[in-house]
């Protein structure tokens, strides 16, 4: 899951195919990560950006075994 507009990030993921969640409204975080869950996803990567808005529901599922979330930093972020 990464910002829309944010043209670097995860372009590797959805280049080989991959699902690339993107969002207009940060706010909508949350819910695009309990439909992915509910969508039966094992493993959600999102950028720091969105982590940062979805602290509740990413510690909510980091105790969790139905789903593994990985926080990555931007493709900005890493320069």
């Amino acid at each position: 899951i990464k910002r829309k507009g944010d043209k670097e990030s995860f372009r590797i993921f959805k280049n080989l195919g991959m699902e690339v969640v993107e969002l207009e409204d940060m706010e909508q975080a949350d819910k695009a990560i309990k439909e992915l869950v509910a969508e039966k996803y094992r493993t959600i990567i999102v950028t720091n950006e969105i982590a940062g808005c979805s602290e509740d529901i990413i510690k909510k599922y980091t105790k969790s075994n139905e789903v593994d979330i990985i926080i990555a930093p931007s493709k900005k972020e890493r320069y």
